[in-house]
Order: C-alpha cells, then structure tokens, then sequence
C-alpha cells in the first residue's frame, strides 16, 4: 500500500477522535494525527540515529535520533510504538517500548499528538531500505554535537528536547 493511502485518525486538541482521512491528505491539509516516537538504544546505552530516504512524505533526507511514525486508524499508540521499531530497525521480538509523555507537535502547518517512548533494542538491526538511507548508534554526546549541523527533522528535535527535560526532571524528583 502507498504510505500516502494509510488511514489516520483525525484529532482534537484533546487528541479525541474526530474523523479519518488518508495519510497524504491529512499531511496536505495539516489535518491533526497521532504519531509515536520511539528513542532506541542499544545494549551499550547508545541512541540509534538515522538518515530519512529522499522519497519519504515528510522531511526527506532529513537526520532523526528517533524511530516511529504515524499511528493508524483505531490503532493504540502503545501497538504502533511496537509496531514503527520493528519495522524501521528491521527486528523482530523487540521488547514493548516504554512511554514516556505526549506532547501536541504543531510547527509549519503540520499538528500531531505525539508520545515518547523508549526501547532498548539489544538485536541486531537491519533498518528498513525504504525509509533509512544510513544509520549508526551514538552516544548522547554525539547525538548533542551532531545536532547542531546538517537537517534533521523538526518534530524529532523538539522530541529530542522535550525528552531531555523530562529526564533531567525525573532526575530533580528522584523518579529515575
């Protein structure tokens, strides 16, 4: 199936079901969705990070230190989260990602409820051609450095950023 075909949930500004569409229309009309993002690391504690393909919908060629995608219709966030890592690290018997927080992403007429997970992902991966150009596992200093030159996708920097506050309030509150 084409990716711009797949069926979305169309949501509110409390992410409750409004409607459906195909995926390229609610890209082209900036129509509300749900996403998952999915940071993996690897048994040493290093964050996968990869380089979109030039023919994805959106940001192609971009760099993200995430996995994960859109969330179908009637799916659960929790299913897709699962869902998104096997496919784009090429494993199968991934443990069930761990979420974190949701967060509203809307920047550049694009919106989507987003939620944050993390999996530690101690298989060896074989990342989906279709969607990965180049891939390698960083350290977090490195993902910090690496940052700041080259494109990398939007919603996944401020995913990136969310993520790090999180951490270091966790860490404030003795949550980690």
């Amino acid at each position: 199936m084409n990716p711009a075909d797949e069926i979305l949930d169309i949501v509110d500004e409390n992410d409750e079901v409004v409607g459906q569409a195909p995926r390229g229309e609610a890209t082209a009309r900036g129509l509300r969705h749900r996403c998952v993002f999915i940071e993996a690391r690897d048994a040493g504690g290093r964050v996968f990070v990869h380089r979109r393909t030039a023919t994805k919908m959106l940001f192609p060629s971009h760099y993200d230190m995430f996995v994960g995608g859109v969330v179908g219709a009637g799916e659960a966030y929790d299913d897709a989260a699962l869902r998104e890592a096997e496919e784009e690290l090429g494993v199968r018997g991934l443990p069930r990602p761990e979420p974190l927080f949701t967060f509203l992403y809307e920047a550049d007429g694009h919106s989507w409820w987003s939620r944050v997970y993390q999996v530690r992902c101690e298989l060896p991966v074989d990342p989906q051609k279709e969607e990965i150009e180049w891939h390698g596992f960083l350290t977090d200093e490195e993902v910090a450095e690496r940052l700041t030159t080259g494109a990398w996708t939007p919603d996944g920097v401020e995913a990136y950023h969310r993520l790090r506050e999180f951490r270091q309030e966790s860490s404030e509150s003795g949550l980690s």
